[in-house]
């Protein structure tokens, strides 16, 4: 069930607060049940098979958690925690990157040809919620987190909707005394319609408008006019981020609806002047996670040599690129990263200084590159990133075509919002002008509107998919 379809805003979400707000109201215990069943129902709309995979690791994560406990300091709690990692990686593996290790071994070893494997359908969000599960338990061995023994808590932790299958990335510790303790109040419900709205906004008339640009340039990858091509990757840029900011909003507002607070996953990652404070800014939660569990368990930068330093950050960004898929653009799109941030902490040049006086060519410098590697992300393959790159680097196909002008006529205001969405403008108006009630009571109407032309995008419009449900 998408968050910005009829079904969910007009029918599901409503029952949902409504039976939560009334019926259920006087305990805590029938609220955290119902937005269990609630969850996996949710889950369960589109593939309901695939409920029986996140249930399944909902069990075994909350039973390593306990061994975890009980075992925690004995030489068996590091073999459990072996365990859980190899449990929860080899679902992932399986489900998602099988397939693509079959295909790559038969390249490479002739006599793997004969071996037939069934298509292995991709469970929506694994990733998300496997990453949720490993966390938990390894919290509890570092004793940066309690045990659950009810695993209802456990289960509404990893199986709860509203950050289900694109995140964030919530850790248990940040929601453990919520899920007993929440307080529900009217501020944060309203500050949670708002949220909603403006991500539903963000998600609905900006990034599915840039998706009907990006799909054509890529399409017709190698017979792109040089503008043409540039046109689809900075439109591929804008719907990568309304889409997955969108949906992160969403998933924040719908948690305080609640009584949840959710860490922020997004802060204008496009203002950023280098590679290190754009991995600040985007996808926050996935950043922290991999520095956490992954970075600073291999020595970080407290590492008695520099190659020692530049590996921990390879493996860091190999994981990356292969975290956000099983495909080797999504490979080559990490390690692009990885070439940018060893350039940025090795580089005799002051790119890492974000106040430095040449900070409008370092911001030139970053989005140059963080568009080509949204190419490379975008593309079905690398043949196809080439074809693309080769239409952004040159004129072979000429400078402007016809379907340059028409779709840069037909979708330039969508382009000027996406522009100046990418930037903290309302933040600074809210700074300057401060509670204002003429701007609250505008604020209201600009709400209203977003949200009903929003609803009539979604009614009449066939594009709506997340791009971060295949992660």
């Amino acid at each position: 069930m998408l968050f910005s379809s009829t079904v969910f805003i007009f029918i599901f979400l409503p029952v949902v607060l409504f039976l939560y707000y009334t019926i259920l109201k006087p305990s805590r215990t029938l609220q955290n049940v119902f937005l269990f069943i609630a969850s996996l129902f949710f889950y369960a709309w589109g593939e309901p098979k695939f409920v029986f995979v996140m249930m399944l690791s909902i069990v075994m994560n909350w039973m390593f958690g306990i061994l975890v406990d009980k075992y925690r300091d004995t030489r068996a709690s590091k073999l459990i925690i072996v365990g859980d990692l190899f449990v929860n990686l080899g679902i992932i593996f399986i489900f998602k990157y099988l397939m693509f290790t079959m295909e790559n071994a038969k390249m490479v070893f002739s006599g793997l040809n004969d071996i037939t494997l069934p298509v292995i359908e991709l469970p929506i969000g694994i990733s998300f919620f496997t990453f949720q599960a490993i966390s938990y338990v390894v919290d509890i061995y570092r004793k940066d987190g309690e045990v659950q023994k009810n695993i209802l808590n456990v289960g509404l932790y990893i199986a709860m909707f509203p950050q289900l299958i694109a995140g964030p990335i919530v850790r248990y510790r940040t929601i453990a005394d919520q899920i007993k303790n929440r307080k529900e109040t009217i501020d944060d419900f309203s500050q949670g319609i708002v949220r909603f709205v403006i991500g539903l906004s963000k998600k609905v008339l900006i990034a599915n408008n840039m998706a009907i640009v990006a799909d054509f340039a890529f399409e017709t990858a190698g017979e792109n006019s040089m503008l043409l091509a540039w046109l689809g990757a900075i439109a591929y840029t804008f719907q990568i981020y309304f889409d997955f900011s969108g949906y992160s909003d969403m998933a924040i507002g719908l948690g305080k609806m609640f009584g949840f607070h959710f860490l922020e996953n997004f802060n204008y990652p496009y203002i950023s002047k280098s590679a290190t404070e754009f991995w600040r800014r985007w996808h926050i939660s996935l950043g922290t996670w991999f520095r956490d569990y992954l970075y600073i368990p291999l020595g970080g930068n407290r590492t008695a040599t520099s190659a020692r330093h530049v590996f921990n950050i390879f493996i860091v960004w190999l994981c990356t690129g292969i975290w956000h898929g099983a495909n080797w653009t999504f490979i080559c799109w990490g390690l692009m990263y990885f070439c940018l941030l060893i350039f940025e902490k090795y580089s005799p040049f002051d790119v890492k200084d974000e106040h430095h006086k040449h900070r409008i060519i370092k911001h030139i410098y970053l989005l140059f590159f963080t568009v080509c590697g949204w190419v490379i992300f975008r593309a079905e393959n690398l043949p196809q990133a080439i074809q693309y790159y080769g239409d952004m680097f040159s004129l072979d196909s000429g400078l402007i075509s016809d379907g340059f002008i028409e779709y840069f006529r037909q979708y330039a205001v969508y382009l000027a919002a996406a522009t100046i969405g990418c930037m903290p403008v309302v933040p600074k108006l809210k700074e300057k002008f401060g509670d204002n009630m003429l701007l609250n009571i505008l604020a209201v109407i600009c709400l209203v509107i977003l949200f009903l032309c929003s609803v009539s995008f979604i009614v009449k419009s066939t594009y709506n998919p997340f791009i971060y449900f295949n992660f």
